[in-house]
């Protein structure tokens, strides 16, 4: 492993200035923390309708391996569901991704939305809902939205193991890294089209379960986000920028039509880059490409590993002319770029060791982001990718929100150990240090080994079951191959 120097090891604002000025990192955090509710991240949001969020802290929706499979939740999602009602957070970005159609979940075990799961998901907001006004005395300032998701390229819908994807365009390097044949069906137009009105549907479902609002997801390698990067794909849904945003606005205006008074959201890859590999010291090394430009990645520069916000910047033009206000950031893949979508120490199993100070994709996420609301201010723009930040995520967020990069800070991998993080972080009471993700990535390793996926290091809950060991002995099988 490169020997970066951990966060819990950076115990003084000088020791973590240091470190960010030894990185040659613009990333702004106060040294001290304002407590009470006028302080920067208590201050309420309100949204051009009127809807008054609590507070500037949001859990974002995370990839859920545990219902069942018929996309019904289980006791294990309604566990993580109350979590996140119990964490203080004021915005819920989805609770996690729920797939509008059967063969387009991520796995065989991923929530489903659909006339028989409706009532069940109408169950699990009101599970989170009641933990929130339990703690907190009030949920009228709580918006909890609904990711709604087709997994494209990513499809596992009845194994653990086996791809069945469906893609939007032949990608030279993706299709070889996850063994998709050259003759592969490509999802059709018409296909396309039942998407969408079966992603309609659903919106019509969420409002009927209670969700204040849907997120259409355009990002981390599935179908939304791919479509986005289709340059070769003949038709109304590849080619120019209007055609690659057709699938969004037809999605948009069918909402708008069908479910009158459902908020929109997007959480989009902002950026991409080439795919990552292990390279001979297991350290992540970028995969060559053919030509002089690698054009196949949303708000990428041509070069793989860089960034050109220029279409990025016209896609939140996009949102804006659709009437779309709450906007998630983030990037790339978990699946091919897991170092610039989520910044670790440690790798997932089918990862690979950092190739850069996990700080340096902390910043470029709060840089982008910072960049699309200095481009829109009339968004509202979520920021991701802080975990890593770990003790000092606080004293970055603060300056974040003060400062008017981002109007929110999302939570994800943090709430799993520690769902109270924020309501802590808000009062001013000392971080648990015992609970706070070091970014261990068992939450991602063990759905990797078809196990739920928990925070099995830190959380008592997860330690304790019997899956611990099960992911224990997959893990000394992985190391021992490699």
């Amino acid at each position: 492993m490169p020997d970066y120097p951990r966060i819990a090891t950076l115990r003084t604002p000088e020791a973590f200035s240091a470190q960010l000025k030894a990185l040659g990192l613009h990333l702004g955090f106060d040294a001290e923390m304002a407590t009470g509710p006028e302080t920067p991240l208590a201050r309420p949001a309100t949204l051009k309708d009127g809807f008054t969020i609590g507070n500037r802290f949001c859990v974002l929706a995370m990839e859920g391996w545990d219902g069942t499979p018929d996309g019904l939740p289980t006791d294990l999602t309604q566990r993580r569901w109350r979590n996140f009602g119990l964490s203080g957070c004021k915005l819920i970005w989805g609770g996690e991704a729920t797939a509008v159609q059967p063969d387009g979940r991520a796995n065989p075990n991923q929530l489903l939305i659909s006339p028989d799961t409706v009532g069940a998901l109408a169950a699990l907001r009101e599970t989170l809902v009641d933990a929130h006004r339990e703690r907190y005395g009030t949920a009228d300032d709580l918006l909890v939205g609904l990711q709604l998701t087709h997994s494209g390229r990513f499809c596992k819908p009845t194994s653990w193991t086996k791809l069945e994807p469906r893609i939007a365009y032949h990608h030279p390097l993706l299709d070889p890294k996850f063994g998709i044949p050259a003759d592969a069906p490509v999802i059709s137009d018409d296909d396309i089209r039942r998407l969408i009105d079966r992603t309609v549907a659903a919106a019509k479902l969420a409002q009927q379960a209670g969700f204040m609002f849907v997120d259409v997801k355009h990002c981390h390698g599935y179908l939304g986000h791919e479509l986005l990067s289709a340059r070769t794909r003949p038709g109304p849904y590849g080619g120019s920028f209007e055609n690659r945003t057709r699938y969004l606005r037809e999605i948009a205006g069918g909402i708008r039509a069908e479910v009158p008074g459902m908020r929109i959201g997007v959480r989009v890859s902002a950026f991409d880059f080439v795919p990552f590999r292990p390279g001979p010291d297991g350290v992540g090394e970028p995969v060559p490409f053919d030509g002089p430009t690698y054009d196949y990645a949303f708000g990428g520069d041509g070069t793989g590993v860089g960034i050109d916000l220029s279409e990025p910047f016209a896609f939140v033009d996009l949102l804006a002319e659709l009437g779309i206000e709450l906007v998630c950031v983030t990037a790339g893949s978990p699946y091919y770029v897991p170092h610039i979508q989520r910044p670790a120490l440690f790798p997932p199993s089918d990862g690979y060791e950092p190739p850069e100070d996990p700080l340096v994709g902390v910043a470029r996420q709060i840089w982008v982001t910072a960049q699309l609301k200095q481009h829109r201010p009339d968004l509202c723009f979520v920021g991701s990718g802080y975990s890593y930040l770990q003790e000092w995520l606080p004293n970055v967020a603060q300056h974040v929100v003060r400062t008017g990069q981002a109007d929110f800070v999302g939570l994800g991998r943090m709430v799993l150990p520690y769902p109270d993080f924020a309501a802590d972080a808000l009062v001013g009471h000392a971080l648990d240090r015992r609970r706070i993700c070091r970014t261990f990535s068992d939450c991602t390793t063990a759905p990797r080994s078809a196990l739920p996926s928990g925070c099995y290091p830190l959380d008592d809950f997860y330690k304790q079951r019997p899956e611990k060991a099960q992911l224990d002995e997959a893990k000394r099988k992985l190391k021992s191959a490699s």
